[in-house]
């Protein structure tokens, strides 16, 4: 028979640095299952990819176990790299951050593709450019 599923978590994580401190223990905590085994195997899990934020889907089930997923990064931190830069524009329409090669675009774009719901390569650079474009980034043609 099938573990009863207590509950479904995502979290955003730096990479290779997850600890017992918030939002990690806070979030975790009320559940009861192990953090520190949560937070060794995540370590291990995503130790290559260190000054990614990597998203964690926490599957809890109702004896205290549990199964995470990793994702892949989030568009915006893949951009702000691609880029160079800490942070996207704060007034985006009218200061622009950078630009952003169709090469660019196409590599995170197949990066990000097993994660979204677009259905070819075409529809996630679309995405890519759309989350691009709002963070004041101008797409090379």
């Amino acid at each position: 028979m099938a573990k009863k599923i207590t509950a479904v978590i995502k979290l955003q994580i730096n990479a290779g640095k997850a600890t017992p401190a918030p939002p990690i223990g806070s979030t975790l905590g009320p559940y009861g299952i192990n953090m520190m085994e949560f937070i060794k195997s995540y370590n291990e899990k995503t130790a290559s990819m260190i000054g990614s934020v990597v998203p964690v889907e926490i599957t809890i089930y109702e004896d205290r176990s549990f199964v995470f997923i990793t994702k892949t990064p989030p568009a915006a931190d893949l951009i702000k790299k691609a880029l160079e830069v800490k942070a996207g524009s704060a007034r985006p329409n009218r200061d622009k951050i950078g630009v952003l090669t169709r090469e660019q675009l196409h590599e995170i774009a197949t990066m990000k593709l097993p994660d979204m719901n677009a259905n070819d390569l075409d529809a996630a650079m679309k995405t890519i450019e759309g989350t691009a474009r709002s963070m004041g980034v101008t797409i090379a043609d």
